[in-house]
């Protein structure tokens, strides 16, 4: 075809014109995101972070009493294994009172369809509508969707309820991502005192933490997409401020004791 009426041919510099512009401004390529309807990644970055901030929380604020360090292991290790258990049940038994009260909206979305097919149609063009989109087109959309029932009911979920009848989230997911990660967040502190003991174990513990913190705000900036460096200094900030205050109350209790 020629490149404009009444040429036959594509001239050298016009080829070469459209070479330069497709390097500059190459075809977009489709997006991808990733899938993080279904709670583990949530749970997951949620029980690393709260592992490592309640248990050198709960390490340094005993080991400031004065204890001995095998008080110190003991009250970390019970930490460890409390809490993934407490945040695996916490995530398994919301996760789930929140997909059984979306099975429910989807339910009665389902029933409403059945019983009123004419009221959700025109429901659903007045969204559209509401939208900005021209009245003819979004007839012609809705007849669409109302021909097919299961595109129906995911459309109206979407439009009026927020949310999509094949991501309604796994309650198992989320509870084992939380658990296996709050572990781990919580190993990282404990470490030190399952070598050492005393203010060497103490101050290892803060380091490891320390670093595991940053680590932690870094990879949860990669995840998101958001500046890393802001997030691992919130990260930290809010580990640091944990601990310090929960030493502190340990440390007062202790001296008061003695």
């Amino acid at each position: 075809m020629a490149p404009y009426p009444g040429w036959s041919f594509c001239p050298p510099w016009l080829t070469t014109l459209g070479e330069v512009h497709d390097h500059l401004h190459p075809p977009q390529q489709p997006h991808q995101h990733r899938d993080v309807r279904g709670g583990g990644a949530r749970a997951a970055v949620f029980g690393l972070s709260d592992g490592l901030v309640t248990n050198i929380s709960l390490v340094l604020g005993v080991a400031g009493a004065s204890p001995g360090g095998q008080v110190v292991r003991l009250v970390g290790v019970a930490g460890l294994v409390a809490g993934a258990f407490s945040m695996a049940a916490g995530e398994y038994l919301s996760m789930t009172a929140q997909r059984e009260l979306m099975e429910r909206e989807l339910d009665v979305e389902r029933a409403s369809l059945s019983q009123s097919p004419e009221g959700e149609a025109l429901e659903l063009r007045g969204m559209y509508e509401d939208r900005g989109i021209d009245p003819a087109v979004a007839r012609d959309m809705v007849h669409e969707v109302m021909a097919d029932p299961q595109l129906a009911l995911e459309t109206h979920a979407r439009e009026e309820l927020g949310i999509s009848p094949d991501h309604l989230g796994s309650p198992v997911q989320a509870a084992l991502s939380s658990f296996f990660t709050f572990a781990l967040g919580a190993f990282v502190p404990l470490v030190p005192w399952l070598i050492t003991k005393g203010n060497g174990a103490m101050v290892a513990s803060v380091v490891l933490s320390a670093v595991a913190a940053v680590a932690v705000g870094v990879v949860l900036g990669v995840f998101t997409q958001r500046p890393m460096l802001r997030s691992a200094l919130r990260q930290l900030v809010i580990t640091a401020g944990a601990a310090a205050v929960t030493y502190g109350v340990g440390r007062g209790i202790g001296t008061g004791l003695g």
